[in-house]
């Protein structure tokens, strides 16, 4: 069992979300709610790790969970 952190952005026009795997370049998918956009990306992971697999690359793993943190600029 592997573990990843996805990144959720949402679209406050649609209401939808635009998933990424931030340890997988390009691994991205998006879902109406955030249910539906965690289902689209445990698809697209393994949909990921399969072709990386066929094509002899190495899966990369996360260390540790990332993490985010939100600060105020003046600007």
């Amino acid at each position: 069992m592997r573990r990843y952190t996805l990144l959720l952005i949402p679209d406050p026009e649609t209401g939808s979300y635009t998933v990424e795997v931030p340890v997988l370049p390009g691994c991205i998918t998006e879902g109406d709610t955030v249910e539906e956009a965690i289902a689209n990306a445990r698809e697209a992971i393994v949909a990921w790790i399969k072709s990386a697999e066929l094509d002899g690359e190495e899966i990369p793993e996360e260390k540790a969970p990332l993490g985010l943190v939100n600060i105020d600029v003046a600007a």
